[in-house]
């Protein structure tokens, strides 16, 4: 990548304006891509945090003029001195570009920019203005210039987006700040429209979602993570205690079928924003329900049935026809679904387990049962081997989390979870680890099964060899390398393996041409979810493998948008909205180190849960969402930390 002429990124100042391009210094703190899409190069980015300057054919002027008219078409309006310093500078900033501008504009936009900083209270004012304060120190003289020569500056291309740290990562493209600052207000049926145009399954997300958002959260800097999640989950059971029922508007009819293959988070997804557009859409679902792997694997403590069915009862109300137990492959072929619809999206999830490679694990012996059958079972009602008591779970994700809580849960009494690395390394959601733990599931880490033990063809132990950490390996966790001679047994029943889920794509058949990947995983373009044959798309767990629901659904929404073009016969490429969020990224919107100079104090609000020993017992939900005085409490703690960018392009 060819290191910039000029950057002021986070305050590290890099000036390379005098300098051969071979000797130019590189920025530590911001690496902005060569290209926004393929063909348009990134000549310039200013943003929130300064400037990166590649070309110098970019005016500056007329750059800085274009930023300031984006931040005050982005001013919320709500206080004084950003809602009327930015419209005063954008006009100020338009008429130097447009040859009107007077040398007195210069100091006045600078005093105010600094006013506007200093006295706004969210983020659109405190940061909007930073690039052109940085512009008027560092390119005084094309200021100048543009004032004393009265030219007009010869327009370029630029394209501006706002974003915030926490909406940069939500796999949805929720905009958090405005549904969070809504329930601060009392707008809690507005907060939950707005989570709405980005998903339909609000009730859900704000329940299982692992909450990448909170990671990225500016309020962490000072004390603790807004609780977004927990804020999404009130707004939805609100309506559902208030008994509102918000009509779907409406949409103009197409004409055009789509099929949707899975009633999963990715195909009720995709369904729901097609129908919106206007789009008749049928899903077929093997399962007597919708949610798919959320339904059969998620467990009712923890997601509750109806919470599904509700959300699948919006997808219907926007015009969705859902056809449960109906299997594509058995009941309906995939070929026909292709001659009797426009478009078809393919939406399955990891419903198979992976094998742990271990002796004895082909032999069918009784009480040897793969973590998503076992949850499977337990999510229909039934106890998957009634005869055990003893229990030990193979694995570190969610899917065995689940295993082991819903253990105790059926009357499992020894409950055991072993995996191969260290607690750090555990890719579970930390909190559940932690509620495992004080429901008294046994852990046993560093731990790896190498013989399942058995007696009459049942399981009656699984012999298991410590291990220790060696070098990181792809995932950059360190690889578990085994200790020779550190072999022991645990006694058990029931062995449950739950280290990976699988993709069937049976229902394919060669004939049908769509191409799998050597994951058996369907293959895609990256950007448009466009298979190997025109018309069918697929996103979610068939495309990724097993991966976190707010994923799935997020995919869902954007192969919807493009099976939308494809249906209206335009070109399927990545959004400009798209591209912008590949570009923030890069870019990272959040610094964790970053200083804000507030003062916290006010801790992130929690969740009231059954005691351990109490919801141990139990399938109904364990925990109870926030109250309203909690819920408006917990929101004011948003900073309203929205960021706008904007790159010049060539």
């Amino acid at each position: 990548m060819v290191n910039p002429i000029f950057s002021s990124w986070q305050e590290e100042l890099v000036d390379n304006r005098k300098v051969a391009e071979k000797d130019r210094q590189a920025p530590r703190k911001i690496q902005v891509p060569s290209e926004f899409r393929p063909g348009e190069r990134i000549k310039a980015f200013m943003g929130w945090d300064g400037i990166v300057l590649y070309d110098a054919d970019v005016d500056i002027v007329e750059m800085c003029s274009r930023y300031a008219a984006a931040v005050q078409s982005e001013s919320c309006g709500k206080c004084f001195p950003c809602r009327v310093g930015s419209r005063i500078i954008a006009d100020w900033l338009h008429k130097i570009v447009t040859g009107e501008g007077k040398t007195e504009y210069l100091q006045k936009i600078r005093d105010l920019a600094i006013n506007i900083r200093d006295g706004a209270l969210c983020s659109i004012g405190q940061t909007g203005l930073r690039p052109i304060l940085t512009a008027l120190d560092r390119f005084s003289p094309a200021f100048t210039a543009a004032i004393e020569e009265g030219k007009k500056s010869k327009e370029g291309k630029y394209r501006y987006a706002i974003t915030a740290p926490c909406s940069s990562v939500c796999p949805t493209g929720l905009d958090i700040p405005t549904y969070v600052e809504e329930v601060s207000e009392q707008q809690f049926a507005e907060s939950l429209a707005t989570i709405r145009l980005n998903t339909c399954m609000a009730g859900t997300l704000g329940r299982v979602c692992v909450r990448p958002c909170e990671s990225n959260c500016r309020r962490a800097n000072i004390d603790e993570s807004i609780a977004i999640k927990h804020l999404k989950r009130f707004v939805a059971d609100d309506e559902i205690e208030k008994r509102r029922h918000p009509e779907t508007a409406a949409a103009t009819k197409s004409g055009k079928k789509v099929a949707v293959i899975g009633a999963g988070p990715a195909g009720l997804s995709c369904a729901y924003n097609l129908a919106l557009r206007g789009h008749q859409v049928t899903v077929f679902e093997k399962l007597p329900e919708p949610g798919g792997m959320a339904a059969v694997g998620i467990p009712d403590y923890r997601l509750p049935r109806p919470i599904l069915g509700q959300e699948a009862d919006r997808v219907r109300e926007a015009g969705v026809e859902i056809r449960y137990n109906v299997e594509v492959g058995r009941d309906v072929k995939f070929a026909d679904l292709r001659k009797g619809h426009d478009a078809v999206f393919i939406g399955v999830g990891a419903h198979g387990s992976s094998p742990m490679g271990v002796e004895g694990e082909d032999k069918g012996y009784s009480g040897f049962i793969p973590g998503v059958k076992y949850l499977l079972d337990i999510n229909q009602g039934k106890d998957p081997y009634p005869p055990g008591k003893k229990v030990v779970v193979v694995g570190g994700g969610n899917v065995a989390i689940d295993c082991v809580r819903s253990s105790f849960r059926i009357g499992k009494t020894d409950v055991n979870l072993v995996y191969r690395r260290s607690k750090a390394e555990m890719p579970a959601d930390p909190v559940e680890i932690q509620d495992a733990e004080e429901e008294k599931v046994k852990f046993h880490y560093l731990c790896n099964p190498t013989r399942i033990i058995a007696a009459n063809g049942q399981v009656t132990g699984v012999e298991c060899i410590r291990m220790e950490l060696g070098e990181p390996d792809q995932s950059g966790r360190r690889r578990p390398v085994p200790v020779p001679g550190s072999e022991f047994v645990i006694e058990t029943d029931i062995l449950i393996p739950a280290i990976g889920q699988k993709v069937d794509l049976s229902f394919l058949e060669e004939k049908d041409g769509v191409e799998a990947t050597k994951w058996n995983t369907v293959a895609t373009d990256e950007a448009t979810f466009v298979t190997s044959q025109a018309g069918v798309f697929a996103s979610g767990d068939c495309v990724t493998g097993p991966d976190v629901l707010v994923r799935a659904g997020g995919t869902g929404k954007r192969a919807a948008e493009k099976i939308d073009i494809f249906l209206q016969g335009g070109k399927v490429e990545a959004s400009v909205e798209e591209c912008f969020r590949s570009l923030f990224a890069a870019i990272k919107v959040y610094d964790k180190n970053e200083q804000l100079g507030v003062i916290g104090g006010k801790k992130k609000a929690h969740l009231a849960m059954l005691d351990a020993e109490d919801r141990k017992l139990t399938f109904e939900e364990v925990e109870e969402g926030f109250k309203v005085n909690a819920a408006i409490d917990e929101a004011e703690r948003c900073l309203r930390c929205y960021r706008i960018g904007m790159i010049a392009l060539g």
